[in-house]
């Protein structure tokens, strides 16, 4: 997984979400590979966030899946592990709220990404089965991973 961030960016091995990582005051790097395609996307733009909790306004997924929130790290997303998820069914989700483990301050960077629910179980599984990748996977369209970034608000 990490391998793959950093192959995209260049162009966890637990099941529960991470204990958050000191953040950098650095601004997240250019992310060429990241972005929303045609047939999933995640509209990070106006999200907004209580506590724990931030809310996406709109998430499209061809199949059931999990909306990912990844915290951003000396510039880069930290893809050993997540912060929180949030099921997402097929097709178009409005208000999707996702949980983090611990309260963000303002200005903080994160990584929001759509993963396949693969094996159709409604829990996220973050197994890494073949490196770069977890049994959930990453959703992609041709060679964009479907992830935004966003600040917290």
């Amino acid at each position: 997984w990490q391998f793959l961030i950093s192959a995209l960016l260049a162009a966890g091995l637990a099941s529960n979400p991470g204990v958050a990582a000191s953040t950098s005051a650095t601004a997240p790097k250019p992310l060429t590979g990241f972005s929303n395609g045609q047939k999933n996307w995640i509209i990070a733009a106006g999200t907004t966030r209580k506590e724990s909790v931030f809310t996406f306004s709109e998430v499209q997924s061809e199949g059931n899946g999990w909306v990912v929130i990844y915290q951003i790290v000396n510039g880069k997303p930290d893809g050993e592990k997540y912060l929180g998820a949030a099921f997402v069914p097929s097709g178009n989700s409005k208000s999707v709220a996702v949980k983090v483990n611990y309260v963000p301050k303002k200005g903080e960077h994160f990584l929001v990404m759509l993963h396949r629910d693969v094996n159709e179980d409604k829990v996220f599984d973050f197994v890494f089965v073949d490196p770069p990748n977890v049994l959930d996977r990453a959703v992609v369209e041709g060679s964009k991973m479907i992830a935004r970034i966003f600040t917290s608000p």
